[in-house]
C-alpha cells in the first residue's frame, strides 16, 4: 500500500512527536521525584527503626540493672526483716542471767552500747583506731584518762539490771582504809 504524506501531515507528525516527547519528559521527571520522595522516606523509615533499636537496647539494659537491683533490694530487706524478728524476740523475752553487753566509752562517757567486745573494738576503726590495736586493761586509770575504753556489763537478776564485770578495787571513804 502506498500511502501519500502531505506538508500538513508531516507537520502534524511533528507537532505529536513533540507533545508525546514532552509528556514522556514530564512523566519521567514525576516519576523520579516520586522515586526520590520514596527513597528519603525510606531512609527516614530505616534511621527511626534503627533509633528505636537502640532505644529498646539501652532500655533493656537500664531495666535489667533495675531488676537486679531490686533482687539485692528485696534480699537486703528479707534479711533486715529477719533481724528485726530476731531483736523482736528478743526484746519480748527480756534479759536473763549473765546476759552481756560492751559499752564503748570515750574520755570515761558512755559512746555506743554493742552486744559483744569484738563489735565495740570493730567500731573504734570508725573513730581512729586501727582496727589490729591491741587493747590493754587499763588498770587503775580513771575512765576519763583513756580516750577510748571498752567496759563490760552483765545483767544481774538481783538488781534488775546490769552490773560492771569487772568491779574496780573501792576507794576508802574519806581517806579510812
Amino acid at each position: 500500500m502506498i500511502r501519500l504524506t502531505t506538508t500538513a501531515r508531516i507537520k502534524q507528525l511533528e507537532h505529536d512527536a513533540r507533545a508525546a516527547y514532552e509528556h514522556a519528559r514530564q512523566t519521567s521527571g514525576a516519576a523520579n521525584e516520586a522515586f526520590g520522595q520514596h527513597v528519603r522516606e525510606l531512609f527516614a523509615a530505616t534511621d527511626r527503626a534503627e533509633r528505636a533499636e537502640t532505644a529498646t537496647s539501652e532500655v533493656a539494659t537500664l531495666l535489667a540493672g533495675a531488676v537486679a537491683e531490686l533482687a539485692a533490694a528485696q534480699e537486703d530487706l528479707l534479711l533486715k526483716d529477719i533481724a528485726i524478728r530476731l531483736l523482736r524476740e528478743e526484746l519480748e523475752r527480756g534479759p536473763a542471767e549473765g546476759d552481756s553487753l560492751t559499752v564503748l566509752l570515750h574520755y570515761g562517757k558512755p559512746h555506743t552500747v554493742y552486744r559483744s567486745r569484738e563489735d565495740a573494738c570493730a567500731d573504734t576503726a570508725v573513730h581512729g583506731v586501727a582496727p589490729d590495736a591491741v587493747w590493754v586493761p587499763s588498770g587503775e586509770r580513771p575512765a576519763a584518762a583513756c580516750k577510748w575504753r571498752v567496759e563490760a556489763f552483765i545483767y544481774d537478776a538481783g538488781s534488775n539490771g546490769f552490773r560492771r564485770a569487772f568491779m574496780p578495787a573501792p576507794e576508802p571513804v574519806g581517806g579510812v582504809a
